[in-house]
């Protein structure tokens, strides 16, 4: 490593101040533990069999601190049912117009806080219909709460812009509808659609017709896929369905063969992903949750960076893997050595991928993450200088 190398190596500080760009995030898994247990008690006579009930509203921990471990630890449990209920909770208190509001706002605030300046957030509105809402009002109170985020960031000092993915549950049958809610939101902050649920036994096939409305409309679309099928699930979000990003993706590394050389060969369905720089929605925490990587240091996402694929880097669940941007990033230096360099990388990648217009993203990689990442990578001139000046013999 250089000595360049070694000043560019980020402090947990310098990364928390660096610009950075998310495109995988889910809504209903990032709520703050406090507005869990508050909002549990507001509205209980709205929450689905399971979360309803005093005095804590069928929370398993009333104290938010507590709350907030008993998420992550049910998580990283390995039972599919504890993680499954993780959910049951949070999108239980996500019923009406307010508690929308409120938890759009809060996660628009907490991204800007944790020095996120672009962040696409994803939700199923069909999940949030049990308080009568409709489909337009549950996406009209997200986009409301997310422009309060916005603003509220702006009043303190930060900047974030935040666009709405629309999420279709891959194993209902209202894909359609939602991809047709999402066009016609498209330009009142929209960005796109997705599919998202258990991958085995509900291909994205299942919703051509969702995608088919979607290109014809020249609309923007990304599927989960690649995440605990395997190569399958991406060759037919890719060659079937048309994604343009692929949420997770991370099993592309089944189709990389790496010898004992260290020579590598890429399958034609991994080379046809790097070849036409098909953005990846890598969540690195998470995956060492479902089981998709072992270890950090064992993540995909070392060999695929070192590949050049358009590989981003992503939260998935603040909540249930008690992540944030900053802390991924900090895993990846740790794991990987990355210099501010690297997540320079990460974040243009991330950029350049989103479902913005091009101008819009050019100006927000050129007048805000790569002066961002500037400024930082040249505090160490300053320091340098700090630190040799007071050894200079002032008698020549």
């Amino acid at each position: 490593m250089t000595s360049q190398s070694i000043a560019n190596t980020p402090t947990p500080e310098q990364i928390r101040r660096a610009p950075k760009v998310l495109l995988h995030d889910h809504l209903d898994g990032g709520l703050r533990p406090g507005t869990v247990a508050d909002l549990a008690l507001e509205t209980v006579p709205h929450s689905p069999k399971g979360v309803g009930g005093a005095p804590t509203a069928g929370l398993p921990e009333s104290d938010p601190g507590k709350l907030g471990v008993w998420f992550r630890e049910a998580a990283d449990s390995g039972s599919l049912e504890r993680y499954l209920e993780t959910f049951s909770h949070t999108v239980g208190v996500m019923q009406t117009r307010d508690a929308l509001v409120r938890v759009a706002r809060e996660c628009a605030e907490d991204l800007a806080e944790d020095g996120v300046v672009y962040a696409e957030v994803r939700y199923a509105p069909e999940q949030h219909l049990e308080g009568g809402l409709s489909l337009e009002e549950v996406v009209e109170a997200v986009n409301e709460g997310f422009r309060q985020g916005e603003a509220l960031a702006r009043e303190g000092g930060r900047r974030i812009r935040v666009g709405a993915l629309l999420t279709a549950m891959r194993h209902a049958a209202r894909s359609l509808e939602i991809a047709e809610l999402a066009n016609r939101y498209r330009d009142l902050g929209v960005v796109g659609f997705d599919i998202a649920g258990a991958e085995a036994g509900y291909p994205p096939t299942r919703h051509l017709d969702a995608f088919e409305y979607l290109k014809r409309e020249n609309n923007h679309f990304t599927i989960h896929a690649g995440e605990a099928f395997g190569l399958p699930s991406i060759w037919q979000a890719l060659q079937w369905c048309g994604a343009d990003r692929l949420g997770h993706g991370v099993r592309i590394i089944d189709d990389i063969q790496v010898h004992e050389d260290g020579t590598v060969k890429l399958g034609r369905l991994a080379s046809y992903v790097r070849d036409k720089r098909i953005p990846l929605e890598l969540c690195p925490s998470s995956n060492l949750q479902t089981g998709a990587a072992d270890s950090y240091a064992e993540h995909p996402i070392g060999l695929l960076r070192r590949l050049h694929f358009r590989a981003t880097v992503n939260t998935d669940n603040r909540l249930m893997s008690g992540t944030s941007m900053s802390r991924e990033f900090e895993h990846l230096v740790e794991a990987f050595g990355y210099t501010l360099d690297d997540l320079q990388w990460f974040s243009v990648n991330a950029m350049k991928s989103a479902f913005i217009p091009f101008d819009e993203r050019l100006a927000m990689i050129n007048d805000v993450v790569k002066p961002g990442y500037a400024e930082l990578k040249s505090e160490w001139l300053f320091k340098q200088t700090a630190s040799t000046s007071g050894s200079v013999d002032p008698q020549g």
